[in-house]
């Protein structure tokens, strides 16, 4: 009966570096370590718990063997644990935070936003809040890059390594435009009729999204970064384009812009996740912020007829 040993978590991180890097002396160079650390390291790892992990024969690139794959989803999960367990533990040893940096989506309802802020300030006076607003990918990217601790992001920080989340609500984004557009003045919007027109399209500069369009149906498009521009141009008469319901309820009720009924864009559900870095979970503080934001999320109501975007 084999009974293998218990590596170490130096060996371990080794072994993810060799994956992540695609070579021994690759992995050396991240690690500071020479060559020869390395693959006495990967040994020690094999002969541990007794498995061949890489094909060292017949190339100048380790490859992992069928072991090796089997083992690669362990040894993540051990190193993402420790990651959260020490990152936890420096939660605790440093305290309240002196300051928070928060990155919200554009889309997220002003009003949420403001409501959130408002007890933050009551209930942690002696924090400091810099406050973020940036679409698309770019809040995911704010927090990968540690420029923001947490984040209330849209959709695609779904799956991002190194993200955690939770569900933090919805918005109906809905196709809108002047009512002197010649779209908001069509009672019935034939299939295709919205590509003859410029659509307004939000965008950014992140490396999650950059050249990348969502939720665009005219080869016509002026893109722009700001949403409040965007708005603006709306009203304009410009073109069309998707907006936030809250953003544009007045808009609707005053006549200034119309919903649009495009058989073949119908608008959707643009869903929020409050984010964070595995390796450095928010504070207390932080902590709180996540929480007002989850919690408000719950109340939001599906919309009827509507997928996701």
């Amino acid at each position: 009966m084999n009974n293998p040993g218990t590596p170490t978590f130096d060996q371990l991180q080794i072994f993810l570096t060799i994956v992540e890097t695609g070579s021994f002396a690759s992995a050396g160079r991240k690690l500071n370590r020479a060559v020869s650390v390395i693959s006495y390291g990967i040994a020690n790892l094999e002969a541990q718990l007794g498995l061949m992990l890489f094909d060292r024969e017949g190339t100048k690139k380790p490859q992992l063997t069928v072991a090796g794959r089997a083992m690669l989803a362990e040894i993540r999960g051990i190193s993402d644990g420790i990651d959260s367990l020490r990152a936890k533990a420096k939660g605790l040893l440093d305290g309240l935070e002196a300051e928070v940096n928060l990155a919200v989506d554009v889309m997220l309802p002003a009003e949420r936003l403001g409501k959130v802020l408002r007890a933050f300030s009551r209930e942690f006076p002696t924090v400091q809040l810099r406050l973020h607003a940036e679409a698309l990918g770019a809040v995911t990217a704010m927090v990968l890059d540690r420029v923001a601790v947490i984040g209330i992001s849209g959709p695609l920080s779904a799956g991002v390594l190194g993200i955690e989340s939770r569900a933090a609500g919805l918005v109906s984004m809905v196709p809108v435009a002047a009512p002197d557009h010649p779209l908001g003045r069509m009672d019935t919007i034939a299939p295709g009729a919205s590509r003859e027109h410029i659509q307004l399209v939000l965008t950014d500069r992140s490396r999650f999204t950059e050249g990348r369009d969502f939720s665009v149906s005219s080869p016509k498009t002026w893109r722009l970064a700001d949403l409040g521009a965007k708005h603006s141009l709306l009203r304009e008469g410009i073109g069309w384009g998707n907006m936030p319901l809250p953003m544009i309820e007045a808009d609707l009720v005053a006549g200034t812009l119309v919903q649009l009924a495009i058989p073949d864009h119908p608008g959707g559900t643009y869903r929020f996740s409050g984010i964070w870095r595995r390796d450095t979970p928010p504070g207390p503080a932080a902590s709180w912020l996540l929480d007002q934001f989850v919690a408000l999320g719950t109340n939001d109501r599906e919309p009827d007829g509507m997928s996701d975007i």
